[in-house]
Protein backbone atom coordinates (compact mmCIF):
# COMPACT_ATOMS: atom_id res chain seq x y z
CA UNK A 1 0.00 0.00 0.00
CA UNK A 2 1.37 3.57 -1.04
CA UNK A 3 1.01 6.03 1.78
CA UNK A 4 2.53 9.54 2.30
CA UNK A 5 3.07 11.67 5.30
CA UNK A 6 2.68 15.87 4.94
CA UNK A 7 3.59 18.50 7.13
CA UNK A 8 1.59 21.43 6.95
CA UNK A 9 0.30 24.61 8.99
CA UNK A 10 -3.39 26.17 9.14
CA UNK A 11 -3.21 29.51 7.29
CA UNK A 12 -5.45 30.66 10.88
CA UNK A 13 -6.18 28.86 14.01
CA UNK A 14 -9.05 26.95 12.75
CA UNK A 15 -12.42 26.93 14.72
CA UNK A 16 -14.25 23.84 16.27
CA UNK A 17 -16.43 24.21 13.00
CA UNK A 18 -13.83 24.34 10.42
CA UNK A 19 -12.38 21.54 11.63
CA UNK A 20 -15.44 19.66 11.44
CA UNK A 21 -16.59 21.50 8.38
CA UNK A 22 -12.63 19.92 6.89
CA UNK A 23 -13.62 16.36 8.50
CA UNK A 24 -16.69 16.06 6.37
CA UNK A 25 -15.59 17.63 3.02
CA UNK A 26 -12.27 15.44 3.22
CA UNK A 27 -14.18 11.79 4.32
CA UNK A 28 -15.80 12.27 1.63
CA UNK A 29 -13.14 12.85 -0.76
CA UNK A 30 -11.37 10.20 0.70
CA UNK A 31 -14.18 7.57 0.43
CA UNK A 32 -14.34 8.61 -3.31
CA UNK A 33 -10.83 7.77 -3.92
CA UNK A 34 -11.03 4.82 -1.55
CA UNK A 35 -7.86 6.91 0.50
CA UNK A 36 -7.49 5.80 4.23
CA UNK A 37 -5.10 7.47 7.05
CA UNK A 38 -4.57 9.99 9.27
CA UNK A 39 -4.91 13.70 10.02
CA UNK A 40 -3.70 15.66 12.96
CA UNK A 41 -4.39 19.06 13.76
CA UNK A 42 -3.08 20.64 16.94
CA UNK A 43 -2.45 24.77 17.58
CA UNK A 44 -2.21 25.41 13.83
CA UNK A 45 0.05 22.37 13.10
CA UNK A 46 -1.10 19.69 10.80
CA UNK A 47 0.51 15.88 10.37
CA UNK A 48 -1.87 13.72 7.74
CA UNK A 49 -1.13 10.17 6.27
CA UNK A 50 -2.92 9.39 3.83
CA UNK A 51 -2.50 6.12 1.94
CA UNK A 52 -4.15 4.22 -1.31
CA UNK A 53 -3.12 3.90 -5.04
CA UNK A 54 -0.61 6.49 -6.02
CA UNK A 55 -2.58 8.54 -8.36
CA UNK A 56 -5.30 8.48 -5.69
CA UNK A 57 -3.16 10.26 -2.90
CA UNK A 58 -1.20 12.30 -4.94
CA UNK A 59 -4.78 13.65 -6.33
CA UNK A 60 -5.89 14.40 -2.65
CA UNK A 61 -2.31 15.95 -2.18
CA UNK A 62 -2.85 18.25 -5.26
CA UNK A 63 -6.41 19.43 -3.46
CA UNK A 64 -4.74 19.92 0.21
CA UNK A 65 -2.09 22.35 -1.90
CA UNK A 66 -4.89 24.34 -3.47
CA UNK A 67 -7.18 24.29 -0.22
CA UNK A 68 -6.51 27.42 1.81
CA UNK A 69 -7.20 26.36 4.80
CA UNK A 70 -3.31 24.97 4.19
CA UNK A 71 0.15 26.83 4.26
CA UNK A 72 3.81 25.58 4.19
CA UNK A 73 2.95 21.84 2.90
CA UNK A 74 5.49 19.64 2.59
CA UNK A 75 5.49 15.35 2.24
CA UNK A 76 7.74 14.57 4.81
CA UNK A 77 8.04 10.51 4.26
CA UNK A 78 6.99 8.67 0.95
CA UNK A 79 6.40 4.36 1.22
CA UNK A 80 5.24 1.27 1.20
CA UNK A 81 3.29 -0.99 3.18
CA UNK A 82 2.15 -5.09 3.26
CA UNK A 83 -1.51 -3.68 4.11
CA UNK A 84 -3.31 -0.64 4.63
CA UNK A 85 -1.98 1.14 8.71
CA UNK A 86 -5.48 2.59 8.77
CA UNK A 87 -9.28 1.23 8.39
CA UNK A 88 -10.54 4.00 7.28
CA UNK A 89 -9.71 8.24 7.33
CA UNK A 90 -9.84 9.63 10.28
CA UNK A 91 -8.96 13.33 11.87
CA UNK A 92 -7.73 13.99 15.67
CA UNK A 93 -7.49 17.24 17.33
CA UNK A 94 -7.01 18.34 20.74
CA UNK A 95 -9.97 19.60 22.00
CA UNK A 96 -10.63 18.44 25.62
CA UNK A 97 -13.12 21.43 26.32
CA UNK A 98 -15.66 19.58 23.62
CA UNK A 99 -16.53 16.33 24.44
CA UNK A 100 -19.53 16.30 21.64
CA UNK A 101 -16.78 15.88 19.43
CA UNK A 102 -15.86 12.38 19.96
CA UNK A 103 -19.63 11.50 18.29
CA UNK A 104 -18.68 13.23 14.87
CA UNK A 105 -18.37 10.22 12.01
CA UNK A 106 -14.49 10.09 11.55
CA UNK A 107 -13.23 11.74 14.60
CA UNK A 108 -10.56 9.66 16.10
CA UNK A 109 -9.01 11.02 19.57
CA UNK A 110 -5.77 10.05 19.17
CA UNK A 111 -4.35 12.78 20.70
CA UNK A 112 -6.68 12.81 23.53
CA UNK A 113 -5.62 9.21 24.92
CA UNK A 114 -2.20 9.48 27.11
CA UNK A 115 0.87 8.82 25.70
CA UNK A 116 2.92 5.88 27.18
CA UNK A 117 6.00 5.23 25.02
CA UNK A 118 4.68 2.02 24.51
CA UNK A 119 3.50 2.93 21.36
CA UNK A 120 6.61 2.52 19.69
CA UNK A 121 7.03 -1.39 20.59
CA UNK A 122 7.00 -3.93 17.66
CA UNK A 123 8.61 -1.16 15.16
CA UNK A 124 5.70 0.80 14.05
CA UNK A 125 5.97 1.68 10.38
CA UNK A 126 7.79 5.22 9.99
CA UNK A 127 4.47 7.36 9.15
CA UNK A 128 3.20 5.94 12.89
CA UNK A 129 5.95 6.71 14.26
CA UNK A 130 5.77 10.25 13.14
CA UNK A 131 2.35 10.67 14.27
CA UNK A 132 3.60 9.24 17.63
CA UNK A 133 6.25 12.04 18.16
CA UNK A 134 3.49 14.59 16.54
CA UNK A 135 1.38 13.33 19.70
CA UNK A 136 4.13 13.28 21.96
CA UNK A 137 5.49 16.54 21.45
CA UNK A 138 2.97 18.82 19.78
Amino acid sequence: MFYTCCASAASHLLTRAELRAMLEEYRRINADLDITGMLLYKEGAFLQVLEGKPEAVMKVIKLIKEDPRFTLFEIVLIGTSGQRLFPDWSMGFRDPTDRSLAETPGYSDFLNTPFTGAEFSGDPAPCLKLLLSFKNYM
